[in-house]
């Protein structure tokens, strides 16, 4: 690729909606590279260097700097090492949603298959479908785990620990982001507060693993509201890890996270129930977008490329 193929690939980055301000930066920095490679001695004579010897490279890396943008799929039940391995090789999606068995999901299916999965390439969005707002009429049968009448303190507390022992026993490293699934809720019930906050103290007062969250655009805001400060008493002045469900009229995959309109959102979830096909092998999804490749090792600030 010569150096007119170069800026012409850069001119189609900027020309695309989610690349604003930060693509026309990069734009100028490979302009400026290229103009003046004989300079050695600086840091960007050595991006010089770097660009006349793989300057393909250079242009995939600058294109992955602008968009911050990682398709990823996640589904209940595990689909199996064929169908993973297929649909990795496919290419299309980058992560996929990793789900602990907990009180509201006794699914075990994806135990073990963390090591299996990452030697396929894939990234990792740890999930735990903690307790739930959900009402019923039906008296909670002996011995379930999931229940409203679990929405306290304690339980938080307990299910926090047993998160932790959960990743643990994966195979997660310290550092690894849960996050704790929290399902649509027309109203949030005094007693959800009690539970995620207490849940979110206790990870955060263990140290070795770090609190996100799945959460429906209405009530994520509150939520946000909630655990920001329980972290910042914790010392940690990063946003909490927030997975956004909803705005699905106004999801593509060209988008980024907080184009689902919270600027904390480090994942968007935009399509929900939906077959999707590849290579052959057929798997029911939901798509979301992350900022980072492996929603769940990598934490940093979340990004926008939306104007205020």
């Amino acid at each position: 690729m010569n150096p007119q193929s170069i800026r012409e690939s850069i001119a189609r980055w900027i020309g695309a909606p989610r690349v604003r301000a930060l693509a026309l930066s990069a734009a100028a920095l490979v302009t400026a590279v290229l103009a003046v490679p004989q300079v050695q001695s600086t840091a960007v004579g050595r991006v010089a260097e770097s660009v006349a010897d793989a300057p393909v490279q250079l242009v995939k890396d600058v294109a992955q700097a602008v968009d911050k943008q990682y398709l990823g799929f996640d589904t209940n039940i595990y689909p199996g090492d064929r169908a993973m391995a297929v649909w990795a090789k496919d290419g299309t999606y980058d992560w996929v949603g990793y789900y602990l068995e907990a009180p509201c999901h006794r699914d075990d299916s994806w135990t073990g298959k963390r090591d299996t999965l990452q030697q396929m390439g894939w990234g990792l969005a740890v999930v735990y479908v903690g307790q739930q707002s959900w009402s019923t009429t039906k008296k909670s049968k002996k011995g379930t785990t999931c229940s409203n009448k679990f929405l306290t303190a304690s339980e938080g507390t307990k299910d926090a620990k047993d998160a932790i022992a959960k990743v643990i026993n994966e195979g997660f490293p310290h550092g690894t982001v849960i996050f704790l699934d929290i399902e649509h809720m027309d109203k949030v019930p005094p007693a959800m507060p009690s539970y995620y906050k207490a849940w979110t103290k206790a990870v955060l007062a263990d140290g070795r693993y770090q609190p996100g969250y799945y959460a429906h655009t209405d009530n994520a805001a509150r939520i946000h509201a909630d655990v920001k400060p329980i972290f910042e008493a914790s010392g940690d002045t990063l946003e909490p890890p927030f997975w956004i469900a909803g705005k699905s009229n106004a999801f593509s995959p060209d988008k980024v996270p907080t184009d689902v309109g919270h600027t904390f959102a480090a994942v968007w979830q935009g399509i929900l129930d939906v077959t999707r096909t590849h290579n052959g092998v057929r798997l029911p999804i939901d798509i979301n977008i992350a900022a980072t490749r492996s929603p769940s090792q990598t934490r940093a600030p979340a990004q926008s490329n939306s104007s205020p």
